[in-house]
């Protein structure tokens, strides 16, 4: 009588195939993840500036008064009373968005002020307004694009031009 002996578990062979796909799938899936991770930084700084500039239009109202928004290096920015010199709010770059880049328009302006009624007012150093601000990152593939208009409205969008005209996401 011949006895045969069943093969119980994995061959060295495809122990190293299982290991090769494996992988190959994660090198794959960290190039993807570490474009998802600088692309959220993006969105992230984007909406702080916008949260923070219409945080400031709001204090304006609610104060009746003067109340600046103050851009700061990278993402960082400060809400600052214009009357007493009181920091309503602030935030650091480093809360989530260190990698984002920031350039604004015109160059080298930092300040908007709105006024009682919500509205953009002149700066009381005499600079020039905040109208354009964009936000990037070296690595990432979605850039965005804060306008604000003479009335206070701040508006997010994307300034691609991949995107079709009409499309509620563009600039």
């Amino acid at each position: 009588m011949i006895h045969v002996q069943r093969q119980v578990g994995l061959t060295l062979i495809e122990l190293m195939v299982a290991v090769l796909i494996v992988s190959l799938l994660m090198a794959i899936g960290a190039n993807s993840y570490s474009r998802w991770t600088q692309n959220q930084q993006v969105r992230v700084a984007a909406e702080s500036i916008l949260n923070g500039m219409q945080l400031a239009r709001g204090e304006a109202v609610k104060r009746n008064g003067n109340v600046r928004f103050v851009l700061g290096a990278q993402s960082s920015w400060v809400i600052v009373e214009a009357a007493g010199g009181t920091t309503l709010q602030a935030r650091v770059a480093a809360e989530g968005s260190n990698n984002a880049t920031v350039a604004v328009l015109p160059g080298g302006a930092t300040t908007l002020t709105f006024s009682s009624l919500g509205r953009v007012t002149t700066n009381a150093d005499g600079s020039a307004a905040l109208t354009q601000i964009d936000v990037d990152n070296a690595r990432g593939d979605r850039p965005l694009r804060i306008t604000i208009s003479a009335g206070g409205n701040a508006r997010m969008c994307d300034p691609s031009p991949k995107l079709a005209a009409g499309d509620p996401r563009a600039c």
